[in-house]
């Protein structure tokens, strides 16, 4: 029996392993061994012979336990990227017949077996989109890797350009959102022909094919009498009785590649100017995926003879596609291991385009407002459908372009507009500050991470956090100075210079809590806190949503003020006693959120200390050290000050529920939630989240009342779900 042999190479093994011809590819025991030293890697090898017993190896004097525990085990296929391939090189592949041109001497199968294709590629698209290698997804290919093979079949060259020119577009929109380090495998090439000759004619030449295609289907459709006259036009394949079928599904595939190529550029263009045009491509886009559903019966019906069953049910026939092998380019994959990849099925990867199609057409449809607080707003709402890395990048390219708001809106004037101040501070010589120069990289900053995914969002915004503070504090004292020089002059240019500092002051520190607020939810999404940890979550989330309430109410106080002054310019005193209910409004909405809060913190520490809740015995963390891991960022960053597990301690440990019936948070939240409800009639996403809040509110006051009701029975157990809130939590009292 073959014993394994082990290769050990550090650091890091290179990208073509040195080890490939050194694979044994029979059963005969070698008895050679020997030490070499190739590009700076020192490889030892071991091989087996006669003498050696299972278990045992020959080794060289340098290879001690510390390199075993990092070699790579020769003949392992989950270690050894060159044992697990059928083909060691693509010409070996080539000659064995993997990949012929034509694909079929009869016709009607060459068809067949290119729609096959078209499926599996899709299939493979949709899992690298997921975060795979290229490598191993769509360029297992063997058409992809060699362009120049498929030239004189029109339909499969055309389509394998596009296929490339495609994967180059979304490559490229990829690395330069710079989302990528979440699927760390998505943006290398590995040096792979993205690029063929003549690729920049991809669509030219496709729409070439699909107009000989749509010829071919008006032909077979045509009258007997005009068929006559189309008799010049030599049709698809050789049955006539399926020529409209296999017309329509090459159509409806094609379409949809040169539709979605369209998309893809469109989106690129500067300052959104291709949103209204990419939107009639995604429509497109969606109608052509139903007629490749609607597809998959005919070439099922006619799949008969065709090459064996496709076990991963990656195409529409069912078949299995020629011209593909997933462990030839395995070996691309250095320094890692080849991966174990799971190529999506059929159907799951149109789910995932339609589900592509629907994020960017929500992106296309936004109306690019020049505010700040609409584009925050919207990421986060976006983020709610939880889109996938290609939809999250181009979001991030449409919103941040040459560090401008959409390409065309300075960041420091969508400051100075988010703060309230009038326009001619937009054009303020502060803006050059070096502190404002650190604060409009800041907000951009903010609006990329907004776009990645949920973890790495959470982790970069608890980082982002203590950026904040020290901004404020250094604008903070830039402001003193301003303070004093505008005291001592009565220099108009000092005045205007002290309001901008007072106001960008106030919405910095409204900024960093609403930060510090995502941050806290994002690890309920992330389903990072046990139940023993929601009393805490929950009194933090409490204390961060007052400072919040604070700071959003001086900042707007401050822009009503400035209001204020116009409108008596104006003599308009109406407009007074509009802005004044939208900034009660506001700072109401978030007065429902911090009764709930606080109830159900209160509801959690009533319940610990009542023992109904155990909390869990761990000799490794206590509650302290669970309260540090939790909030360190937060706590680094001081959000909020004077904040610490002592605080939270002394507000919970008295908690009971006699305290909690004299004062109902959960009805004040839901009270609060039913009154503001008025002010936000012409915002639906504000109306259906103060719905949830009420609902949570109620059901949580009336768990209260039956816990308060029956707290002498043990019996009763309550028990917290997501059920109407993905943040807060809703009780359910039962009795065991």
């Amino acid at each position: 029996m073959n014993r394994p042999l082990f290769l050990h190479a550090p650091p890091f093994p290179p990208a073509t392993t040195p080890f490939g011809p050194m694979c044994p590819r029979s059963s005969t025991p070698r008895a050679k061994c020997g030490v070499f030293d190739r590009v700076g890697f020192e490889v030892t090898f071991l091989v087996p012979s006669a003498d050696l017993q299972e278990g045992e190896l020959i080794h060289g004097d340098n290879f001690n336990l510390f390199a075993a525990m990092s070699a790579l085990e020769i003949m392992d296929p989950k270690m050894d990227s060159g044992i697990a391939c059928t083909y060691y090189s693509l010409d070996e592949a080539i000659e064995n017949g993997v990949a012929p041109v034509p694909l079929s001497a009869d016709k009607t199968t060459d068809v067949q077996c290119v729609i096959d294709i078209m499926d599996h590629l899709l299939a493979c698209e949709a899992t690298w989109h997921k975060g795979h290698s290229l490598a191993q997804t769509v360029y297992s290919c063997l058409y992809l890797l060699r362009p120049e093979r498929t030239s004189s079949h029109a339909l499969l060259h055309s389509y394998c350009k596009v296929i490339r020119a495609t994967c180059k577009a979304i490559l490229s929109a990829v690395s330069e959102a710079r989302t990528h380090e979440e699927e760390d495998l998505f943006t290398m090439a590995y040096g792979l022909p993205l690029s063929g000759d003549g690729d920049e004619k991809c669509l030219s030449l496709l729409n070439a094919v699909e107009e000989t295609i749509s010829r071919q289907l008006r032909s077979c459709k045509a009258s007997s009498s005009k068929r006559r006259v189309s008799e010049d036009i030599e049709p698809l394949q050789n049955n006539p009785d399926l020529e409209e079928g296999y017309c329509k599904a090459l159509l409806c595939r094609l379409r949809f590649r040169k539709h979605f190529y369209h998309l893809l550029m469109s989106m690129k263009r500067p300052q959104g100017r291709g949103l209204e045009l990419a939107r009639k491509h995604i429509a497109t886009c969606i109608s052509e995926i139903d007629y490749i559903k609607k597809s998959s019966d005919f070439l099922r019906g006619n799949a008969h003879g065709m090459s064996k069953q496709n076990l991963e049910n990656t195409t529409a026939s069912g078949c299995q596609p020629i011209g593909f092998d997933a462990n030839l380019n395995s070996r691309l994959s250095a320094p890692t291991p080849p991966r174990s990849i799971k190529i999506l099925c059929w159907e799951k990867a149109l789910e995932y385009f339609m589900k592509l199609l629907q994020d960017l057409d929500v992106i296309c449809s936004y109306t690019l407002a020049p505010s700040l607080e609409a584009a925050l707003l919207f990421v986060v709402k976006f983020q709610k459908a939880k889109p996938d890395l290609v939809a999250r990048a181009h979001l991030q390219l449409l919103l941040v372009q040459d560090g401008k708001l959409y390409g065309r809106d300075p960041i420091f004037s969508m400051i100075t507009r988010a703060t309230g101040l009038p326009e001619v501070a937009e054009m303020h010589d502060i803006q050059k500050n070096e502190f404002m120069v650190q604060l409009g990289q800041l907000v951009i900053n903010l609006l990329k991470i907004l776009c990645t995914n949920a973890a790495w969002q959470r982790r970069k915004l608890g980082k982002m956090l203590q950026d904040w503070r020290v901004t404020y504090v250094q604008l903070e004292m830039a402001f003193k100075g301003e303070f004093e020089e505008a005291s001592k002059t009565s220099n108009n240019k000092q005045k205007v210079c002290f309001k901008i500092y007072q106001h960008i002051l106030a919405w910095v520190e409204e900024q960093t809590y609403w930060i510090a607020f995502r941050f806290l939810n994002l690890g309920f999404e992330l389903e990072l806190y046990s139940v023993h940890d929601y009393c805490m979550v929950y009194w933090y989330t409490y204390v961060v949503l007052i400072k919040l309430a604070e700071k959003k109410h001086l900042r707007m106080s401050m822009s009503s003020d400035s209001a204020k002054k116009k409108t008596k310019k104006k003599r308009d005193s109406f407009k007074d006693g509009e802005m004044d209910n939208q900034i009660s409004a506001a700072v109401l909405f978030l007065q429902s959120q911090i009764y709930l809060s606080e109830g159900l913190s209160m509801m959690f520490a009533a319940l610990r200390n009542e023992h109904r809740i155990v909390p869990p015995q761990s000799p490794f963390n206590t509650e302290h050290e669970i309260f540090i891991q939790q909030f360190e960022l937060l706590q680094k960053a001081c959000v909020p000050d004077h904040v610490s597990y002592a605080t939270f301690k002394e507000s919970t440990v008295h908690a009971n529920f006699d305290t909690l019936a004299i004062c109902d948070y959960f009805k004040e939240a839901q009270k609060i939630a039913k009154e503001v409800k008025s002010s936000f009639s012409n915002d639906p996403d504000t109306m259906a989240e103060l719905r949830r809040i009420e609902q949570v509110a109620e059901r949580n006051s009336i768990a209260l009342n039956v816990c308060r009701a029956g707290a002498l029975d043990p019996k009763l157990k309550v028990s917290f779900a997501f059920s109407h809130h993905p943040f807060y939590a809703t009780a359910t009292v039962k009795r065991s």
